[in-house]
């Protein structure tokens, strides 16, 4: 064994104490300045030195004289005598090192807090706070609509960790959301999936977690871990999380679920793309309608247990409020029923569904029985599906979703082509032919943004187009793509007098605004949707069921039909006659879209949902009703 020297053995044991951080030196410094002091003192009161003429300083006496010159070397300026003055000046060029030091040793102190804080690694002490893990484009969106649902609190948090610089994340938050009203952002760098990360963000004591899907490989893998580092955290508490996860893939959906069992709702964004993407391209204006039910900026979905409508029917919920439309019926145990049989009657414990600009503005209008304008009411029936066509533009793996969507809604001999310039646009083609009941699927390799390419297509001969985004290539790029591949649509409108019906992916919702010049009927901004779903579900996880139903092709889902379907051309009606006419066909009216408004982005493109009941309205042919029915 190595024997180690007595001043080995204190050299290391200091140097340990240094290491320990600026606490530990100015412990050191405070010991040497008292040790000056003491010594000094000692010194005085045993010589007795003191200035001439005066008598000789007891020990604490001369103590404090000592420490005064320590701090303030201008106090020896009026020492007399030689040896207090030579006492005294060591007792100063100590004090002015121990000073110096000091000074230095916070200095550096306080710049290594400050690194540690720009870090990201102090604890969150919030409560009732919405927890974001990971980064991506969407969460923008995310924070966004997120501010909009807090207004109404006095102090809201938004907590985010993800693996990047904490300055970096605040400087581009701050860059794109200047103002976030009665918010406050708080961000933090780690790992979702690490533990010790998790702690800082105090994700038990969160109203809500939001898991993002990483911009990386496998990324359902990262959300499915860090489901898991939440619901077995050996700290975890003991209700249940509100936890919101986007899945990119259907097969990991299943693993998903039995992770984050029924704590977590999953949110399977291409098959959600797809869906939307299948019945806005049949319906122009749909995309705006599911927007506006979406973000919280207008109309949203909301629960309400009306004790004064129970034990009656459905069909007169309909009418009791003026201006939010109820839209279905949310039972006890979870259950969602939208727009159920009209005699269906309404349980105590039953919630209405119910579209509105916020919460506190459902109230009861208190209109036993609206007047009906019973002359305006139209006999005109649904006509019977046509065979449709229908033209992809371009290709991704959404494609097969939307096509296989396509296949519930129209008829028997309907036609799909997909062109596109890429060989697995062409095996998707060849497998979703020997899957469809009603339609026919073929394929063209050709390249989307030549004009002379679309125009052999005879585009003209097409009821839908739908252009989706390259999504191997970069977004900007694929995004590039599409205006192109639009633009030349535009042209051959113009050019031959047709008007398209037109649905176009886009992957940066900045780009939509250099589309609005190509007049397509609808753009399909896939992260936007993402982050709006995620958002919604975040406030209330029980709004899953409800969109699942609005967007799966079972049951009821939202239309855009003729106005001139329920209600006369031209007729001065209100909004009750609507409700009327659409529920003596099963169906439940929610809002309508005006023609004339198509184009007006500040009008919604003349979309309104859940209108004043009461208010005077007048339909023209062109314009439509939108209503929850069956197809």
């Amino acid at each position: 064994m190595t024997k180690h020297s007595l001043g080995e053995k204190l050299r290391y044991k200091f140097e340990n104490t240094l290491s320990k951080g600026a606490s530990a030196i100015m412990l050191w410094l405070a010991v040497v300045s008292l040790l000056i002091v003491i010594i000094a003192a000692s010194v005085l009161a045993v010589t007795g030195i003191n200035a001439p003429e005066s008598e000789g300083l007891n020990f604490i006496e001369a103590a404090w004289q000592s420490l005064m010159r320590t701090f303030d070397a201008g106090n020896m300026a009026g020492d007399e005598g030689w040896p207090l003055r030579i006492i005294m000046l060591l007792v100063t060029i100590g004090g002015i090192f121990i000073v110096s030091s000091l000074i230095g040793t916070i200095t550096s102190g306080l710049e290594s807090k400050l690194d540690e804080l720009r870090k990201g690694r102090s604890k969150v002490l919030e409560t009732n706070h919405t927890l974001i893990l990971g980064w991506s484009p969407k969460i923008f969106s995310i924070i966004s609509e997120l501010i909009i649902a807090n207004e109404n609190l006095k102090s809201a948090r938004i907590v985010i960790m993800a693996d990047k610089d904490k300055v970096e994340m605040e400087d581009d938050i701050k860059a794109k959301l200047a103002n976030t009203k009665n918010t406050k952002i708080i961000c933090r760098t780690g790992s979702p999936l690490d533990l010790n990360d998790l702690e800082v963000v105090s994700p038990h004591d969160a109203k809500s977690i939001i898991i993002l899907s990483p911009e990386q490989e496998n990324p359902d893998t990262h959300v499915i871990k860090s489901i898991l580092a939440i619901t077995n955290n050996p700290n975890r508490r003991k209700e249940n999380y509100h936890i919101v996860a986007e899945i990119r893939e259907e097969e990991n959906m299943e693993a998903a679920k039995l992770v984050g069992g029924n704590e977590a709702v999953l949110v399977l964004a291409g098959d959600l793309i797809a869906r939307v993407t299948a019945q806005t391209c049949r319906q122009s204006g749909l995309s705006i309608v599911y927007t506006e039910l979406l973000d919280f900026d207008g109309a949203e979905i909301y629960f309400k247990n009306e004790p004064a409508l129970a034990g009656k029917k459905y069909k007169d919920a309909l009418v009791a409020y003026d201006d939010s439309a109820v839209i279905g019926i949310f039972k006890k145990n979870g259950e969602s029923n939208v727009n159920p049989p009209m005699d269906t009657v309404i349980e105590k414990t039953d919630s209405l569904i119910v579209i509105a600009e916020d919460d506190d503005t459902i109230k009861l209008s208190g209109i036993a029985k609206p007047v009906i304008a019973e002359h305006a009411i139209s006999s005109v029936t649904k006509s019977a599906n046509v065979q449709e066509k229908t033209l992809v533009l371009g290709w991704n793996e959404k494609g097969n979703t939307i096509i296989q969507e396509l296949d519930n809604y129209v008829a028997d001999g309907s036609h799909v082509l997909i062109a596109a310039e890429t060989d697995d646009a062409e095996n998707a083609a060849k497998e979703l032919s020997l899957k469809m009941k009603k339609q026919k699927v073929t394929f063209k390799k050709l390249k989307t943004t030549e004009s002379a390419a679309i125009q052999s297509l005879d585009v003209k001969s097409y009821n839908h187009i739908i252009i989706l985004c390259y999504t191997t290539m970069d977004v900007q790029e694929a995004d590039a793509k599409t205006l192109i591949t639009l633009l030349h649509l535009r042209n051959i409108a113009d050019e031959t007098g047709h008007n398209f019906s037109i649905v176009s992916e886009m992957l940066d919702v900045r780009n939509r605004e250099l589309a609005e010049v190509t007049k397509a009927d609808d753009f399909i901004v896939s992260d936007k949707l993402i982050s709006l779903m995620l958002s919604q579900l975040s406030e209330n996880k029980h709004l899953k069921k409800v969109f699942d139903d609005l967007f799966d092709a079972d049951g009821s889902e939202i239309y855009l039909r003729p106005a001139t379907d329920y209600v006369k051309e031209n007729e001065q009606i209100d909004f009750h006659t609507v409700i009327e006419s659409a529920a003596r066909k099963g169906e439940t009216a929610i809002g309508y879209k005006i023609d004339a408004q198509s184009k007006d982005a500040s009008k919604a493109y003349g979309v309104k949902v859940s209108p004043v009941k009461s208010a005077a309205l007048k339909f023209t042919a062109k314009d439509k009703v939108i209503v929850l029915a069956e197809d």
